[in-house]
């Protein structure tokens, strides 16, 4: 356990910890903010800085922000499970709060919607993006999960982790490097097996059973009938969609699929279009796809073997002379992918019939 410990209380690690100590005031107020819809391992993080900062000052008041609300139902039951309230940036007034933070992301990331407010904290395992700055700022690019940068926090600082938060940091770095299955590192492994054996087990199986709704079941239909098959990828435009969480586990689905390596779906969601890229982390690099295919049109990247693309139809609208019917969105993805024009066979079959 020692060995492990090592590995994860690095000399950048004691460093941060120490300038964090310094940042803390007595009975302080912090605000940690996440972009876009909690996923677990921001919770964790959040989680890990809060449970810090309060053993080491006694904080006063804390508040978790987001800027969209829960979309997959296995994050709300996860946050839930936590005891995790999470309010709306738009809804809350950061100035009521001395340091405010951001983890699993980066203040670039949140355009204007932060105002004047300028974050003293930054903490992410993404590539750094320009355009901000911090007074303490840790991006560690390759890690699989931010969790696991909190956990050598934790250990680094020597405060006492009760056992919902190691629940919470386990769980956080199984789901974000998808049980390991794409950009893990060491010190993601030693993080793991630091927590999981003071990690409540019954807890993690009760979230981890519900994860799709009913109501999703048509996308997963629509996707068998309208795909599109070249050798061993697989591309579908599901049109209009409820949330970004629909194209999500559709391409999950889709990867899971017996010689298929390399899934693209993508969606309309109120006014963006999200494309969603998934990959077996080995041929090809979904990261480097959707930054190179769509990062002139909007935001893109990601890691190897799961990426996101995000355009404003508005955009789109000017590339596509105004046409923004299925088929010229399906037909605009279907270039900018370069994916032969072919239906699948079961979507061919239907359409004889």
């Amino acid at each position: 356990m020692k060995r492990v410990e090592s590995l994860l209380i690095t000399e950048e690690t004691v460093f941060n910890v120490v300038k964090l100590a310094a940042m803390l005031r007595e009975n302080d107020s912090l605000a940690v903010l996440m972009y876009g819809a909690p996923d677990p391992d921001a919770i964790s993080s959040a989680m890990a800085l809060r449970e810090l900062a309060h053993q080491k000052a006694g904080l006063v008041r804390c508040v978790f922000v987001a800027t969209q609300p829960f979309v997959r139902h296995q994050n709300l039951e996860f946050a839930r499970s936590m005891g995790i309230d999470i309010q709306l940036l738009d809804r809350t007034d950061l100035t009521e709060y001395r340091l405010i933070a951001v983890v699993d992301s980066q203040p670039s990331f949140f355009g204007n919607a932060l105002g004047n407010i300028h974050p003293q904290i930054v903490l992410d395992h993404h590539p750094r993006k320009p355009g901000w700055h911090a007074e303490l700022e840790d991006i560690r690019k390759g890690y699989g999960a931010l969790s696991t940068i909190m956990t050598g926090y934790l250990l680094a600082a020597r405060v006492r982790i009760p056992r919902i938060l190691y629940t919470a940091l386990l769980y956080g770095i199984r789901s974000d490097t998808n049980n390991f299955e794409r950009d893990v590192r060491l010190e993601d492994i030693g993080a793991y097996y630091l927590t999981f054996a003071r990690a409540n087990w019954e807890l993690i199986r009760r979230i981890e059973m519900n994860q799709i709704p009913e109501r999703y079941l048509k996308y997963f239909e629509f996707a068998y009938r309208h795909k599109h098959r070249h050798r061993e990828k697989i591309f579908c435009f599901l049109g209009t969609v409820e949330n970004t969480d629909v194209c999500v586990q559709v391409a999950d689905f889709l990867l899971r699929i017996i010689q298929i390596y390399y899934v693209v779906v993508a969606g309309v969601v109120k006014d963006r279009l999200i494309i969603v890229f998934r990959g077996d982390g080995y041929r090809m690099n979904c990261g480097a796809i959707a930054s190179r295919t769509f990062g002139r049109l909007g935001s893109a990247g990601g890691h190897r073997s799961a990426a996101r693309a995000e355009i404003q139809l508005g955009q789109l609208k000017e590339v596509l002379a105004g046409d923004l019917s299925y088929e010229s969105l399906e037909q605009f993805l279907l270039q900018n992918l370069e994916v032969k024009k072919e239906r699948s066979r079961s979507s061919g079959e239907k359409e004889k019939g």
